[in-house]
C-alpha cells in the first residue's frame, strides 16, 4: 500500500504546536459547512479537540504532501493518521488505512501517558 502524507496548519488559532507529538494519533473530520473552505478536513487530537485543519492551499502544502481538496473525496466523514514530524506551527501526517491501527495507536499513547504520570517525581 502507498504512503501519505497531508499536513496540519492554522495551529496557532488553537493550542499552537506544542501538543503536537511524533508519534501522536489524530482524527480527520471533514467540515462540509465551512463557510471558508467548502473542502475542509479539521484535524483533532484527544482530549483537547480541533488543532487545525489539513492544508489545503498552495501556499500551505508542503512537497510531497496532499491537500484537503485531494483527499475530501477518498474519506467517508473521518479519516485517521499519525503525526510523523513536527516544526514550527506544521505537522506532517502519516494517513492511516483504517481506524483499528489509529486505535491501536491511540490505546498505545494513552498507556504511555498513563504511566509517565504514575511515576513518582525526585
Amino acid at each position: 500500500m502507498e504512503t501519505h502524507y497531508i499536513a496540519i496548519t492554522g495551529c496557532r488559532h488553537y493550542y499552537g504546536s506544542k501538543p503536537l507529538k511524533v508519534g501522536l494519533p489524530v482524527q480527520l473530520i471533514k467540515e462540509p459547512d465551512n463557510e471558508y473552505d467548502a473542502e475542509a478536513i479539521a484535524v483533532h487530537v484527544m482530549p483537547l479537540g480541533k488543532v487545525g485543519y489539513v492544508a489545503n492551499s498552495t501556499h500551505t502544502v508542503p512537497r510531497g504532501c496532499y491537500s484537503a481538496g485531494r483527499i475530501y473525496d477518498t474519506i467517508k466523514n473521518y479519516a485517521y493518521g499519525i503525526i510523523r514530524f513536527v516544526f514550527q506551527d506544521t505537522a506532517i501526517v502519516e494517513l492511516l488505512q483504517n481506524k483499528e491501527l489509529y486505535i491501536e495507536i491511540k490505546m498505545e499513547v494513552h498507556e504511555d501517558t498513563s504511566l509517565k504520570y504514575r511515576q513518582p517525581r525526585f
